[in-house]
């Protein structure tokens, strides 16, 4: 297994963590590699490839010769579309301590298997999420390179590395509830390399837990753990935007790759048969890109929280009257699942008062969105990739962050990179309206877009032929396909 067949094409092996914004950042890098020589086996779990072909059609799916989509169990059955808090701990205590045996057996199948044109290309390489971690066993047991990719800033993927010296501080996890509101997460700190001071608050959430068995807690500790083993770390960001950052990340790993915005990359793909393949694992509502273009270039305020943040009733109805209020017209995206325990149904007075200046869906073609000539701003949970997409639309955002990395990236967005201003999730009314005229209107709204409209030049640059993540994406390329360049895993090995 471990020389690759003479002719044949390097076969890699892309598994995302099953959630909507991994798959859609591995699939990306999937059709890059792809365009670039590769056989591509991408693998979801049971649950995401029946929403997938619910979402994009029963052909959706079918792929190319050398494109092939496979399945590996999450554990349970999950009898609705919405899975639920009690779901995603399962799904992980399964990833962490289950889900290896399947995922070999698929190796073994795909060494196997037949295709229609001829034998499959024996798998060569593994490109994983990093909080996939058990795939870096599964590459020690097959003695071939892994390539782990974290699907958010290297700011976030710095954080996340701290979390051992976190708890090495007496940092993590945290002593009692006091510390949620004693101030203790105000305290600053000035010691993560690359990274100007900041606040505990600002680093990824996770670690804000009293339990030290807490599921996601481990589950980051074991695959920053395991990042040290991989014969490439990818992440989804660009050289000029986090400089400092990834120099120290490459200071600490011997082999970082800044390959970002994907999307960019993708751009610059003139014939594309992967094009048609979509990324979501709901149903987009096209009909928005019509009402956008009977609106004013840059009236529109976008709103989205994602795939995976929850709010609950009352932040709920004090967002939709802040947007109300504001008289501004606005696009809201909201998910059935959005409102915690309660349909998300906006009462008939705030139908009234924004009729004729809003639209609301429950789910669209982001990108798509934010690079309409109508969107001024985007009010956003502050997700990678919602990130990410905007300095690729140079649109400036009002970030309100939830959970994980969400806090970093807005920390980022608004103290470093000038694009954003900060709202509490737990924000009245009063201050939606306030924070959502700013952000679209005044002095501040047009620093914050040129701003904006800087970022995006520097994107371009960087995916353009000879910038840095075309250069860093060729980087990649040619260590995965000089076999003999790679450490193989096992020489890594913690001894």
């Amino acid at each position: 297994m471990n020389s690759m067949a003479e002719g044949k094409k390097p076969h890699a092996v892309c598994v995302p963590l099953p959630f909507q914004s991994h798959i859609k950042a591995m699939l990306k890098l999937a059709k890059l590699l792809h365009h670039r020589g590769f056989h591509i086996t991408f693998v979801n779990t049971e649950y995401i490839h029946k929403q997938f072909l619910k979402s994009l059609g029963p052909n959706s799916l079918d792929g190319l010769p050398d494109f092939r989509y496979e399945t590996i169990p999450d554990g349970h059955t999950i009898s609705s579309d919405k899975r639920t808090p009690e779901d995603i701990i399962l799904l992980f205590h399964f990833i962490s301590q289950s889900i290896l045996p399947p995922f070999l057996s698929l190796i073994e199948k795909l060494n196997t298997a037949l295709t229609s044109n001829d034998v499959n290309p024996p798998v060569t390489y593994l490109v994983s999420d990093g909080f996939m971690s058990f795939t870096t066993l599964a590459a020690e047991k097959l003695g071939i390179p892994i390539a782990l990719f974290f699907t958010f800033a290297a700011s976030s993927f710095m954080g996340f590395m701290q979390y051992p010296a976190l708890v090495k501080k007496g940092l993590a996890p945290l002593k009692d509830e006091s510390y949620f509101t004693n101030g203790f997460l105000d305290k600053v700190i000035d010691w993560i390399p690359g990274m100007k001071t900041i606040r505990l608050k600002d680093l990824p959430t996770v670690f804000q837990t009293t339990n030290p068995d807490d599921v996601y807690f481990r589950h980051i500790l074991e695959a920053v753990d395991r990042a040290r083993k991989a014969s490439a770390v990818v992440v989804h960001t660009f050289d000029a935007l986090e400089q400092d950052v990834l120099a120290a990340l490459s200071s600490i790993l011997p082999h970082v790759y800044a390959v970002g915005p994907l999307q960019l990359l993708l751009d610059q793909i003139l014939e594309d048969p992967l094009k048609p393949m979509g990324y979501s694992l709901w149903k987009e509502e096209t009909e928005c890109l019509k009402w956008l273009n009977a609106k004013a270039s840059n009236s529109v305020v976008y709103v989205n929280f994602g795939s995976a943040s929850f709010v609950t009733p009352e932040q709920f109805l004090e967002i939709g009257w802040g947007l109300a209020n504001s008289k501004l017209t606005f696009f809201w995206v909201i998910r059935p699942d959005l409102v915690i325990g309660e349909s998300a149904i906006l009462p008939p007075e705030f139908v009234d008062e924004t009729k004729g200046r809003s639209l609301i869906a429950s789910w669209c073609p982001q990108e798509q969105v934010l690079n309409h000539p109508s969107i001024g701003g985007f009010l956003t949970h502050s997700g990678w990739n919602s990130t990410i997409e905007s300095v690729s639309a140079g649109v400036p955002l009002l970030c309100c962050p939830f959970h994980s990395d969400q806090q970093t990236n807005c920390h980022y967005t608004c103290k470093e990179w000038g694009i954003g201003m900060e709202m509490d999730k737990n924000v009245k009314r009063e201050e939606v309206e306030k924070l959502v005229r700013e952000l679209m209107e005044g002095e501040k709204a047009t620093e914050m877009r040129n701003k904006a409209m800087e970022w995006k030049k520097l994107a371009e640059e960087a995916t353009s032929p000879h910038g840095s993540s075309s250069v860093n994406l060729n980087n990649l390329v040619n260590r995965i396909q000089q076999r003999e360049k790679f450490d193989v895993i096992h020489k890594n090995a913690i001894n």
